[in-house]
């Protein structure tokens, strides 16, 4: 039995109190619910600091690798950000139309129904998230390790234990205090703009001394092998990577300030900022480093301040961390909302749904994202998958926007406080139909396997989902592990004014108590 539905479980008694042990018992307040403290300022550095991780000092390698020359390399990146432009202009239609925490996974949900939407959640819980999350923490770790072994790779445990304790620190601090960690976004999204904003300058005075051969059109463009279309296309999936988040704050919409108005705004300011942002890095980088001595560089930045910087070359790679540090926070505080809204949908255990009855958060969430992240880093090289994790995001954006059409269709009626041209939709769906054909003729294993770990959800669905007459002895199991969790974690359900959120569907299939993995019965 679910604790909504009155089992002996600490959410049984919203107004209560708390056990803890026989005699010591904790005040629950009134009303425990997510908290609306994100505003403007918190909404733009939560975008800017998700896409703003490792992407930048990692994707320029790959991107220039694929393009064959610094011109099209720079068209990728300019490219690239008109293309997030234009997905996330679609998507500030859908977070303001479906206000509901979850993003790409609970607008598919709404739109094309359950096992749609299970696949996004599947496919982004098992692989996407906690596999960027790995990346960025890897990258941290040898950005803050470099200066130590300087001469050498850091050592494989040196670079694993660090990440895991960041990640555990950071994890500790978002199951802490909503508050406390968009302070944390805030503070080193400024930082990571500074350590950006540093590496565009030291290019701009090289600019202005003479030092831009590699950057004029007879050389930029000159090209020793001739790409292919798959290649170009790979090339803008790298480059996809280092600008993937600019749909995150649509995870977090129930915890935003007025989201029908700081929702769109906080996606128009950020999504021009930072593609001005990479592109002038890129030039700095290739003003000051020929194209072979980036292929040839496993630390980008560090690379470029060892030759410009001289001894405060130090400085490159203690920003980088800095700026990855922010983005490993973004991407926590993200996610877990995703599981959140996962698992109030039914998808996932329902224990996954409820938040700290003092702090209001996502406790279990967290805590699920954080372990599989540590999975993740404990498998292995986690920079191969960069590929598969950029192929499944623009498959669920593509899946999203298809369906911001289909709404359209569906209900022409319904208000929309904003309502794009149907040319935006089209073209991204137009670029995204190209990318990812060329991109599975090109590197079909890559794709195949982004398909396949997302197909693994169907039977994963029928049976935890869809599958309503379980043994009674699967919902005891799952009725005493929600239980033991809620002891251990002093977790709720929170409860929701139905005035903020409602969406078209009225949320019927969650107080009819739909049937999922949870204890549903």
């Amino acid at each position: 039995m679910d604790g909504q539905n009155g089992s002996s479980s600490i959410c049984s008694r919203p107004h209560g109190t708390v056990a803890d042990g026989k005699k010591k018992k904790k005040k629950i307040p009134d009303r425990v619910t997510l908290k609306k403290e994100i505003g403007l300022l918190s909404a733009c550095t939560i975008i800017i600091g998700n896409i703003i991780g490792s992407g930048i000092f990692i994707s320029p390698k790959g991107v220039l690798e694929h393009s064959g020359s610094v011109g099209l390399a720079l068209v990728v990146w300019l490219l690239g950000g008109c293309i997030a432009a234009l997905g996330s202009l679609c998507y500030a239609e859908l977070g303001v139309t479906i206000p509901k925490s979850g993003g790409d996974y609970s607008y598919v949900t709404e739109i094309f129904g359950g096992l749609m939407g299970f696949l996004l959640l599947w496919s982004a819980v098992l692989i996407m998230y906690p596999t960027t999350l790995a990346v960025i923490a890897l990258t941290f770790s040898s950005y803050v390790l470099q200066p130590v072994f300087p001469n050498c790779v850091p050592p494989y445990m040196a670079t694993r234990m660090l990440s895991a304790t960041c990640l555990l620190l950071l994890t500790w601090v978002n199951c802490s205090s909503v508050r406390m960690a968009t302070r944390i976004q805030d503070v080193f999204t400024v930082g990571k703009l500074m350590a950006l904003g540093l590496i565009i300058v030291v290019g701009l005075v090289q600019i202005c001394n003479g030092n831009y051969e590699a950057l004029t059109p007879q050389v930029a463009f000159s090209l020793e092998r001739t790409p292919s279309v798959g290649q170009i296309a790979l090339a803008f999936l790298q480059a996809s990577f280092a600008f993937s988040g600019w749909n995150f704050l649509n995870y977090v919409t129930e915890e935003v300030v007025e989201p029908r108005r700081n929702l769109p705004r906080a996606i128009y300011i950020s999504i021009p900022l930072v593609t001005f942002v990479y592109t002038l890095t890129n030039i700095a980088y290739f003003s000051s480093m020929s194209p072979e001595e980036l292929l040839s560089s496993n630390a980008v930045a560090v690379t470029f301040g060892e030759k410009l910087l001289g001894m405060f070359s130090v400085i490159m790679p203690i920003s980088v961390a800095l700026s990855t540090f922010g983005g490993i926070n973004g991407y926590l505080f993200t996610s877990s909302r995703l599981c959140f809204s996962g698992a109030r949908e039914g998808h996932l255990p329902s224990l996954l749904a409820m938040i700290h009855y003092k702090n209001c958060t996502p406790i279990p969430a967290l805590l699920v994202c954080c372990a599989a992240t540590i999975v993740i880093l404990c498998i292995g090289e986690t920079h191969n998958l960069i590929n598969y994790v950029s192929f499944i995001n623009y498959l669920s954006y593509g899946v999203t926007i298809a369906g911001l059409l289909y709404y359209r269709w569906k209900k022409p009626n319904l208000y929309r406080p904003i309502k794009v041209n149907l040319l935006v939709p089209v073209c991204y769906l137009m670029f995204w139909a190209l990318l990812l054909g060329f991109s599975l003729y090109s590197e079909p294993v890559v794709c195949g396997v982004g398909l396949v770990i997302m197909l693994t959800g169907v039977p994963v669905y029928f049976l935890g989902v869809h599958w309503k007459e379980k043994p009674k002895c699967i919902y005891n199991f799952i009725e005493r592990a929600t239980y033991v969790g809620q002891r251990l974690c002093f977790v709720v359900f929170p409860q929701f004014d139905p005035i903020e959120i409602a969406t078209p569907s009225e949320w019927t299939d969650r107080s009819s108590g739909r049937s999922s993995l949870s204890a549903n019965s």
